[in-house]
């Protein structure tokens, strides 16, 4: 486009009476490239171009025809970058930056903290004010004396290991351990893990909500039912319906040549004739033709295997047999219908935007012209086509769609709705499939009528709906199909095993309530034996406050409820209907937009302070995903939309059973061990720190050099300690088999302030016992107290981890003796470190020392002596309270 042509477009665009002839003016004549940096270099720009029909202006003396008007549409819209070789374009910038749909329609992702690291937050903050009031109290001990502020800043420095500046270090060294081991397990394979900071969620879930269609169920459609009124065909009985189609195009192509020397094939359709009860066949016929015709898939042809050509010799290099061609559509359920046609002899062979042909059992061609196609959106709720048969010249009018969108627009019938109901109950998907025969005249008046509610610059959609529906009257219904989403593999005991762990799940999905609730029922989501509580349509206050009421009397009971009436009980009674809800053992939410899906996880966790978890697999449900404290999307047919915004990615629904029961449990166990490890690690040694300035009159000098002290939180104790990550409770076997387990983790007893004063009393304890050992037992070689009272704390946190693993790895032995060598062998060239304030006593380490058997028995014993009491006191409690996955063990 040339820049004259985008600045007269500019000027144009400037003036409020845009209309479509001002549009014609601007023309652009040839080819032309495209480019968004030709916009004042703005590259970041959304840049639409739409192709406009409308004839180029004859220049003076050309003889021309009147100009045809057509209006824009998604239809003619070309992206940014897009190479058109031929006609006029029109650049129209439209909607750009924020006020694009797909903007529009996504919401800021929160940054989701995990409830363990919340809960290490609240004791990192108790740690701190444990710090000061230490160091104020020392202080206070040493009577203000002198420049007291300074002494306190150096208490707060000395006692600072308090603080655990180390642990955030480790967790997330460790959440990424436990993603790996997650994306390497052979058990859930294609699993992938997209945010690495809350795992333990995983394991600490009460809430699960989860989409029906691609994440219960396959997303894979299968043909079940074809009900005609008066005969319905099921799976059975479709060779029937095989015999009928072939018997039908047999007679037809025999009537068809003895026509042939007749006159032309008649052009209008039957208004004046008699109605006459069709047979079986002709309505057989009559049902199938209109099924291949209303859709929107087009059969694609794959190249020859071997084949490496140029492009333009791709066509030639297609093999258009029937075992080669494949069905594309936007839905799965078009593909199950036309693949069904094609089971019983009418196939589709091609489809272009203007015509369609289909092959008869006979191998006939039909071809047909497709004169307007009406698409299916969420609002109608049915979709429709006008075709043109070229061969009689017939006008027909198809459209088939939901049962509450085609009830009103049929002709009467004593049969829809209770079919529509038997086969909802049966957990089929559902559509009505009718057609109206148009003469040429009512095509070319409903032709004109729809051109000009095409262009018209005010209201457009709401005129051209109102053209469309002029149409939708009195049409004869042909027939009610049924179709079958499978289930997924392994569905059922997936969700009894959630169930099992104390999860509620709830269903929420756009399907119907009858068909909602019959796959509630088949995954066994809703116990058969259960009693289901069906809520009611309501509209206003006082009818959500009587089913309320209503709902309250029943106990133990399903909920299931239609996105219409949550609206109406959460815009007025809010709470009550979010409490009651969540004493369901499942609840199941149809006719649920994407927004309401969203908002109901919000209510959960507000209502609750429970964590979520939301599970989908198409676009609809990342909004869902994003506001649960846990996301977890399945790569299924709808594209990766959900496992690309999740947190977790998984291939099939029943891969959440391992990973919540065997992951979600050991990420919590391992990192909530870990913390709270290396809170002792620092409390430890500043007990020992706090106690030798005690006896030196709370004089702050440090008790250990600087590099005693980083080599005690890294080479000397990091080792053993992250092979915490390793250890497990129980095996993943014994995990699965008995879900029960899970309940412990919710109530998060492993980190707990209670868990807390535990370790704090243990570090008190410990710290205490090897300074004030070291004190006594060495008084004759005080110089050496350094060295005595660090070898006896590296020899306590290494029998700590000991202590506290649970089921060895062998990682963890070599870690435990990797940081022992490391220990003794720094001892040889570290010797100047390990003195009592090298500076004032000169004091050094001396090897030979350390070797005699009263140094190494010493250490032992004040080793012990802070050791063994824990172990006794593990044992008793191992015997006399043992944890339930002790007694499984057993």
């Amino acid at each position: 486009m040339t820049r004259e042509a985008i600045d007269e477009f500019r000027r144009f665009q400037r003036d409020k009476e845009v209309n479509s002839q001002l549009y014609s003016k601007l023309t652009v004549r040839g080819s032309c490239f495209i480019r968004t940096d030709q916009l004042d270099g703005e590259t970041d720009w959304k840049l639409k171009v739409a192709v406009s029909c409308t004839q180029r202006l004859p220049a003076l003396g050309e003889d021309s025809d009147p100009p045809v008007h057509e209006s824009l549409s998604i239809e003619n819209t070309l992206w940014a970058s897009t190479i058109v070789a031929s006609g006029t374009v029109i650049g129209v910038v439209i909607y750009t930056g924020k006020e694009t749909r797909s903007v529009m329609n996504t919401s800021n992702p929160k940054n989701k903290v995990g409830l363990l690291d919340l809960e290490l937050n609240r004791l990192t903050k108790a740690l701190f004010l444990a710090l000061v009031a230490l160091s104020v109290v020392m202080v206070t001990l040493q009577g203000f004396v002198g420049p007291w502020y300074r002494n306190l800043f150096r208490f707060l420095l000395l006692f600072s290991y308090i603080i655990p500046i180390s642990l955030r270090v480790n967790l997330d060294m460790g959440k990424a351990v436990y993603g790996w081991m997650m994306m390497k397990d052979e058990n859930i394979p294609g699993t992938v893990v997209r945010t690495s900071t809350i795992p333990e969620e995983l394991g600490r879930l009460v809430y699960l909500l989860t989409d029906k269609t691609g994440t219960l169920t396959q997303n894979e459609m299968v043909f079940k039912r074809l009900h005609l009124g008066t005969v319905s065909y099921g799976a059975d009985t479709m060779d029937e319906i095989q015999s009928h189609v072939r018997d039908s195009y047999s007679q037809m192509q025999s009537q068809a040549g003895g026509n042939n020397t007749g006159s032309t094939p008649p052009r209008k359709a039957q208004s004046s004739a008699p109605k006459v009860r069709k047979s079986v066949s002709s309505r057989i016929h009559e049902a199938v033709k209109a099924i291949v015709l209303c859709h929107n898939v087009t059969p694609v042809y794959e190249s020859r295997a071997g084949v490496t050509g140029e492009t333009e010799f791709a066509e030639a290099d297609q093999d258009f047999s029937d075992e080669n061609r494949t069905y594309q559509a936007s839905s799965p359920d078009e593909v199950a219908l036309v693949q069904w046609t094609e089971s019983v002899g009418l196939t589709l062979v091609s489809r272009d935007l203007t015509s369609m042909q289909l092959k008869t059992p006979s191998g006939q061609v039909l071809s047909f012209c497709i004169l307007q196609l009406f698409p299916f959106t969420s609002e109608s709720k049915r979709m429709g086509i006008i075709v043109r048969d070229e061969s009689t010249a017939e006008i027909t009018f198809y459209m088939k769609g939901a049962d509450v969108a085609m009830s009103p627009i049929v002709q009467y019938n004593d049969w829809l709705e209770e079919e529509c109901g038997n086969m909802a109950r049966e957990g089929l998907r559902t559509l009505v499939v009718a057609k109206k025969a148009l003469t040429e005249e009512q095509y070319q008046d409903f032709e004109s009528r729809y051109t000009q509610a095409k262009l018209s610059m005010h209201d457009r959609s709401l005129k051209v709906a109102a053209v469309v529906e002029s149409l939708e009257r009195e049409m004869e219904l042909l027939c009610l199909t049924g179709v079958e989403d499978q289930l997924q593999a392994d569905v059922r005991p997936t969700l009894e095993m959630l169930r099992n762990a104390g999860i509620k799940i709830w269903m929420l999905t756009g399907d119907k309530l009858e068909t909602a609730t019959c796959i509630a029922k088949s995954s066994h989501l809703v116990s058969r034996t259960q009693d289901i509580h069906i809520f009611r349509q309501v509209t206003n206050r006082g009818e959500a406050h009587l089913e309320l009421n209503a709902f309250r009397r029943k106990h133990d009971c399903a909920l299931v409820i239609s996105g219409d009436s949550l609206e109406v009980c959460l815009k007025y009674y809010e709470h009550e209907f979010v409490e009651l809800a969540c004493q369901c053992p499942a609840v199941v939410c149809c006719r649920c937009s994407p927004t309401q899906k969203a908002h109901i996880v919000t209510l959960l966790q507000q209502h609750t302070g429970r964590r979520t978890c939301a599970i989908g697999d198409g676009g609809n449900d990342v909004s869902m995903i994003q506001a649960a404290d846990c996301g977890i999307g399945i790569e299924g047919k709808e594209g990766k939309q959900a496992s690309l915004a999740a947190d977790f990615s998984i291939r099939q629904f029943r891969h959440i059973g391992r990973l919540l029961m065997v992951h979600g449990r050991n990420s919590y166990k391992r990192s909530a061990a870990l913390g709270q490890f290396v809170m002792h690690r620092g409390l430890i040694i500043s007990t020992m720190q706090a106690v030798f300035s005690s006896v030196f009159y709370f004089a702050s000098v440090p008790l250990y050099q600087g590099f005693l002290m980083v080599g005690y939180a890294t080479i000397y104790t990091m080792f053993p300690v992250f092979s915490l990550v390793l250890d497990q409770d129980v095996k993943p076997e014994m995990a699965m088999l008995y879900p029960e387990l899970y309940k412990d983790l919710t109530k998060g007893r492993s980190l707990s302030f209670k868990t807390f004063l535990i370790w704090v009393l243990i570090s008190i304890y410990q710290g205490g016992i090897l300074m004030y050992g070291a004190l006594v037992l060495f008084e004759s070689e005080f110089v050496h107290v350094v060295a005595i009272s660090f070898t006896a704390l590296i020899l306590t946190e290494l029998l700590m981890v000991a202590l506290t693993v649970r089921t060895w790895h062998w990682l963890m032995v070599v870690a435990e003796f990797l940081s022992l060598g490391c220990y003794v062998s720094s001892l040889a060239f570290l010797n100047e470190y390990f003195g009592i304030g090298r500076v004032s006593f000169g004091a050094f380490l001396d090897v030979a020392f350390i070797t005699t058997v009263a140094f190494l028995w010493k250490v032992s014993a004040i080793t012990v002596v802070s050791c063994l009491p824990l172990y006794v006191l593990k044992y008793l409690r191992r015997k006399l309270s043992p944890p339930s996955y002790c007694k499984l063990a057993s």
